[in-house]
């Protein structure tokens, strides 16, 4: 079986690719009836040469492999009818802006696996981008507060060269006497702690944080069962929640009061309630400045979180009176980091940690007549041009009915 790296062509350009060349190489020497070829390209944050040198074909055209693996969607254009693909396609939620690209892969008979759709049986994600977005939405949130409160000058991280200099830069600043909410349990969450880790913030529990004032930073790590509770009083439980959340409402205001950046780590399921809306925004006790939504669900349960920013300008202020967007330092105002691919600021960590998981869980399902399920849970579309069973919910999104 012959695996290709494909050229990323989506539009902003992303550097990140799923295996790195020693990651490459590695998949190689673990399964020898396996070939590997790599399809040149110009802004893949490995050079063409970096794979060549260790004895990969790089070439333009790799119409005759057999598995196409990639980060982002492929444009129509690019498609190769009859081959398999593995790559971020952004339409099991019935995205709308996707939905022709879906339809074209079951016109040319692809076989899709979505990198979101490999999980464990029990639904869990295997691989992912999730810590990468984690350390780089915490780091850009204090890098929003010393450029907004003039306390200290943070680089972006896309100008470092990997996690160890933005560790570096950290050991800098000295973080003022604020209280941080983390929430989430999660990749994404404990990317984020790390960075708390790393600067020797000191994390407390849910009582001190909502009860006690301190003369040092301090942050909690705060679960769904904190910050959301059954509407009818009882005891509530996680897994219920994540099941159905239609039975419980927000618990987030006795944090909101105690809070001065909040990073949203957590993990936004259909028909759970919003952390704060705008009306929550307004209230005098509401103390929340800035907001790093990694989550980056717009309109959605964190209230200041009106459109994503962007790499290039990753901060904006809401101002919870008007509702509206002003200047990120503007007083009183949320200033929001909303950057919706943080991953792509830390691009050759996030590809090497990325593809040690997808060697570890993917790849092996080709040789092993995938024991553990995880390409029969992961294929949306099959090679007869249909959804598969466990995607046939998206068969009124194909059709346009909805």
């Amino acid at each position: 079986m012959k695996f290709a790296i494909i050229k990323e062509r989506k539009n902003p350009p992303d550097r990140r690719v799923v295996l790195s060349p020693e990651t490459l190489a590695e998949a190689r020497k673990r399964f020898p009836d396996a070939q590997f070829v790599v399809e040149s390209s110009d802004i893949r944050v490995f050079s063409d040469e970096a794979y060549a040198r260790l004895g990969f074909e790089v070439t333009n055209d790799v119409s005759d492999a057999d598995v196409m693996i990639g980060v982002k969607e492929v444009p129509i254009e690019h498609l190769i009818s009859n081959k398999k693909y593995f790559y971020f396609s952004h339409t099991i939620k019935k995205q709308p802006y996707n939905r022709k690209l879906l339809v074209a892969m079951l016109k040319k008979n692809i076989e899709m696996y979505d990198h979101e759709t490999i999980v464990r049986e029990d639904n869990m994600r295997l691989i992912g981008f999730g810590r990468y977005a984690g350390l780089v939405g915490a780091y850009n949130g204090f890098r929003a507060l010393g450029l907004r409160d003039g306390l200290f000058n943070l680089p972006k991280v896309e100008t470092l060269a990997d996690l160890n200099e933005v560790k570096s830069k950290l050991d800098k600043i000295t973080v003022p006497n604020i209280k941080i909410l983390l929430t989430g349990t999660g990749k994404v969450a404990h990317g984020a702690k790390e960075i708390l880790d790393h600067l020797g913030i000191k994390e407390i529990s849910d009582a001190l944080y909502l009860t006690s004032k301190f003369t040092e930073p301090v942050y909690v790590m705060a679960d769904v069962m904190e910050y959301a509770k059954r509407v009818d009083g009882k005891v509530g439980d996680k897994w219920e929640f994540y099941k159905d959340p239609t039975g419980y409402e927000s618990n987030f205001m006795p944090y909101a009061k105690e809070t001065d950046y909040f990073i949203a780590g957590h993990f936004y399921g259909n028909n759970a309630p919003f952390l704060f809306t705008r009306e929550d925004a307004k209230h005098p006790d509401f103390k929340i400045n800035l907001v790093a939504d990694i989550s980056c669900d717009i309109d959605g349960p964190v209230a200041s979180t009106i459109r994503p920013s962007t790499i290039a300008d990753p901060f904006y202020g809401y101002d919870p009176q008007t509702e509206k967007e002003v200047a990120f330092d503007t007083n009183d105002a949320i200033t929001v980091m909303a950057v919706d691919n943080l991953p792509c600021e830390l691009p050759k960590d996030a590809s090497e940690g990325f593809g040690e998981t997808f060697l570890e869980h993917v790849i092996p399902a080709f040789f092993n007549n995938d024991k553990k399920g995880i390409l029969n849970r992961a294929r949306i579309t099959a090679e007869d041009g249909q959804l598969t069973e466990r995607f046939s919910y998206l068969q009124n999104y194909v059709d346009g009915k909805e």
